[in-house]
C-alpha cells in the first residue's frame, strides 16, 4: 500500500523516522509526505534524500497559515520547487481553508496563493495536492476557471459528497483517510467514487488511532479495509488499485 498523504516532518514522526522507516517498509511500498510550511522545506527535502526511494515528498503552503505568510515566503517555496523538480512528485498541499479563516481579506489571500501554485502546476506539468476544507466548491471553481480540468489534480481528504460528481467530470482524484472510520458523510464519499480515482492516506501524525501516540502511515490499511468492506470488494483487489492510482498520479518508477 501507499500513504499518499503524511507529515513526516512533523516533530511526533520526524525525531523517530529512524526506527520508524524499517517497520513502514515492511507494510507499505512507498510514503508520500506533504511539505505544507516554509520553514519545513529543508528539512523535507533532508528526509526524502536519506529515506529514498521509499519517501516521495510533496511541496507546498498550507492555506491555514496565510496570515503569516508573506509574498516573499510564497516567492521563496515557488522557488524552491523549481529548483527541486527532480526531487519533488508533486506541488501541494495547497488550497483553500474556510474552516479555520474566516476573514474575508484573508480568504481573498487564499485564492490568490492558490492560484500562484495551479499557474505553477500548470507550468512545469506537475501534480498538484489540494487542500479545501469547507472551501471545496471555491477550489473546484477555481480549478476550472484555471483550466485544470484533465489535469492530475488530488482533493486530500475530500469532506464534501456533493462535490463528487464534478470531482468525476473534471477527471480528478480524492484520496480518503482514517475519517472513513468514524464519518457516515466520508463512507458515503467512499461508496460512491470509481475506486479508480481512489488514494489511501494518514495525513499522520493526526488521526491516530487506538491505543496509538500518534497517527502513523501504515495505518492506510485500516482505511483500505473499510472501503473494500464498504464497496463489497477485496480487500487485496482495493490495495492494487489504490496502488496503481497513486503510481500514475505521482509518477512513481522506482
Amino acid at each position: 500500500m501507499i500513504d499518499v498523504h503524511c507529515h513526516l516532518e512533523q516533530k511526533e514522526l520526524h525525531e523517530r523516522l529512524d526506527s520508524l522507516i524499517p517497520k513502514f517498509k515492511k507494510e507499505l511500498v512507498h510514503v508520500i509526505s506533504s511539505c505544507a510550511h516554509v520553514q519545513d522545506l529543508e528539512k523535507t527535502l533532508e528526509i526524502y534524500k536519506k529515506f529514498k526511494p521509499f519517501v516521495k515528498i510533496c511541496i507546498g503552503l498550507h492555506p491555514e497559515f496565510i496570515k503569516e505568510l508573506k509574498e516573499e515566503n510564497i516567492n521563496q517555496v515557488i522557488k524552491f520547487i523549481k529548483a527541486h523538480t527532480n526531487e519533488i512528485s508533486a506541488i501541494g498541499e495547497v488550497g483553500l481553508d474556510y474552516h479555520w479563516i474566516k476573514e474575508p481579506e484573508y480568504r481573498e489571500k487564499q485564492r490568490d496563493m492558490f492560484v500562484k501554485f495551479i499557474k505553477l502546476a500548470r507550468e512545469l506539468n506537475f501534480p498538484l495536492v489540494v487542500h479545501s476544507w469547507d472551501s471545496t466548491p471555491q477550489a473546484i471553481a477555481i480549478l476550472e476557471q484555471q483550466m485544470m480540468q484533465n489535469h492530475k489534480v488530488l482533493f486530500h481528504l475530500l469532506q464534501d459528497k456533493n462535490c463528487i460528481p464534478s470531482i468525476i467530470k473534471d477527471n480528478w482524484y480524492i484520496s480518503i483517510g482514517p475519517g472513513l472510520l468514524r464519518s457516515k458523510d466520508i463512507k458515503k464519499i467512499a461508496r460512491d467514487m470509481p475506486l479508480n480515482r481512489i488514494m489511501l492516506e494518514t495525513d499522520s501524525p493526526w488521526f491516530k488511532q487506538e491505543g496509538q501516540e500518534f497517527g502513523i502511515p501504515t495505518n492506510v490499511k485500516l482505511v483500505c479495509e473499510k472501503i473494500a468492506e464498504i464497496k463489497t470488494l477485496e480487500e487485496n483487489y482495493v490495495e492494487k488499485q489504490t496502488d496503481l492510482n497513486a503510481i500514475d498520479f505521482f509518477r512513481i518508477r522506482n
